[in-house]
């Protein structure tokens, strides 16, 4: 069940320093664009066990799997560059490659930092209003849900590999 569908916007920024002999700078560009992250969170449900539902007559107490991420999508289609702000040099030019790198980076960025956005709450909060009304439905009076840890939000990626 997807619960919270999350827009990040990212702006990207990189430079790219020259040097003559490892030591005197000569040229420096620069590069700036900006991307989107769209995040999918949810609470997989074919998680819960028999012992995360607890029913006393009109009282259900259900403990929640963790929040996870179900769809991560950084499309380079949403990735634009500021021709503005971007400056390369007649000797130093940000390349293909370099904006790959870029872009990869902000990628990792997004991923690492997931979980201090506020993306975890908001997804509890979205799915602990659509279980309570869903149980009022079926006639629960006393309704308690709480969440597993969710500190493993995203996989982590190794950019290294």
């Amino acid at each position: 069940m997807a619960t919270t569908e999350t827009i990040i916007d990212k702006v990207v920024i990189g430079d790219k320093e020259r040097k003559i002999f490892g030591l005197v700078k000569i040229s420096n560009a620069e590069f700036v664009a900006y991307s989107q992250a769209i995040v999918k969170t949810g609470i997989d449900l074919t998680k819960l066990k028999r012992n995360d539902v607890i029913i006393d007559k009109k009282m259900i107490e259900l403990r929640l799997p963790p929040v996870e991420v179900l769809d991560f999508a950084y499309p380079f289609d949403k990735y634009r560059i500021d021709t503005i702000l971007s400056d390369n040099d007649i000797f130093n030019k940000i390349d293909v490659i370099d904006q790959e790198d870029y872009f990869r980076k902000a990628e990792m960025d997004i991923r690492t930092h997931l979980k201090f956005m506020g993306i975890i709450e908001q997804t509890q909060e979205n799915t602990r209003k659509l279980m309570e009304g869903m149980l009022k439905n079926l006639g629960y009076e006393e309704i308690y849900i709480s969440f597993a840890d969710s500190s493993n939000l995203i996989q982590e990626i190794n950019i290294n590999n």
